[in-house]
């Protein structure tokens, strides 16, 4: 091996080294800016969960949390990440509001995530908030941004399923009207509102729900947090 051949494996030696380093260095400070921004993020995410529970459920002052645990309903404000959760709201006398449910499922582009309200006494959806949504801009955004489509959830019978239906033609009080050039993401939204009230309702209609009368205490902790 010449001199010049000994030259050019030592300068790519070089220059497959520095690259390594250079990818070490940036994975290092990817993993420590997620790790530090992380409970950041974590506690915006549950600020901006908590206070969509309010907004679909009208008139709560308070609330708590149940989790799905080993095929029941158990009261506890602390979820594992795998655990499934719903939310009970109370107005200011402490009686039940509703519940508060989350769905998800895919839309046109990516994964639609939701929140929506329910009372169980006259089985309707009353209120629902888009919590992450990719839809194209627009268009299929307008699941959150057009009120007249979010309107159609404030009084929508689950009964006998929800259905989206060509805007204009609304008729029943289960239906919905689809966003004229958003029929895809209009019914996803509706898709993922029925699978979710497949889940959730026969869980809460076999008599498991632990709902745990609230101590004067944690109630005014709750409103004024909410307050806040």
């Amino acid at each position: 091996m010449n001199q010049q051949s000994k030259r050019a494996d030592v300068g790519s030696a070089r220059l497959v080294a520095t690259l390594a380093f250079a990818g070490f260095l940036s994975g290092l400070i990817i993993v420590s800016v997620y790790e530090a921004t992380l409970p950041t993020i974590t506690t915006y995410k549950a600020k901006v969960l908590r206070e969509a529970v309010f907004k679909v459920l009208p008139g709560t002052v308070s609330l708590q949390r149940l989790v799905y645990r080993n095929g029941k309903l158990t009261a506890d404000e602390q979820a594992e990440q795998e655990e499934e959760s719903i939310f009970v709201g109370y107005d200011k006398t402490g009686q039940l509001v509703g519940y508060a449910m989350p769905g998800a499922g895919p839309g046109f582009q990516d994964i639609i995530r939701l929140l929506y309200g329910y009372l169980p006494a006259q089985r309707r959806v009353v209120g629902m908030e888009i919590l992450e949504s990719r839809e194209t801009p627009g268009l299929g955004d307008k699941i959150y941004k057009d009120a007249e489509f979010v309107a159609n959830f404030d009084a929508l019978s689950v009964d006998p399923e929800i259905v989206a239906v060509k805007k204009g033609r609304k008729t029943g009080p289960n239906q919905v009207d689809a966003i004229t050039g958003a029929t895809i993401s209009s019914k996803a939204v509706v898709r993922i509102i029925n699978e979710a009230n497949g889940r959730w309702l026969p869980r809460l209609e076999a008599g498991q729900n632990p709902v745990n009368d609230l101590t004067l205490k944690s109630m005014q902790d709750m409103e004024q947090d909410h307050e806040r």
